[in-house]
């Protein structure tokens, strides 16, 4: 079985991913495009900008599909 950061590591780079590591309060995710990846740890572009993720702080990643597109505004009905 591949460790989640072997499998960062073995994804070309701008695949959109979603990475869940562990913070002092338990998980966060980022969801985004896996931007560059070191020895130590992995960069993800999400909405708010780069959350770079200490690959010993990664308990769980997996490639993830491309967003819906967007919905068209609604109009009002007055």
């Amino acid at each position: 079985m591949q460790t989640p950061a072997a499998l960062l590591a073995s994804l070309p780079l701008e695949t959109r991913v979603v990475v869940r590591r562990r913070v002092d309060t338990g998980f966060t995710d980022s969801l985004g495009d896996l931007v560059a990846i070191d020895g130590t740890t992995c960069t993800v572009r999400t909405r708010r900008g780069d959350d770079v993720v200490l690959l010993a702080d990664v308990t769980a990643a997996r490639p993830v599909p491309p967003p819906p597109p967007r919905r068209a505004p609604r109009r009002s009905s007055r």
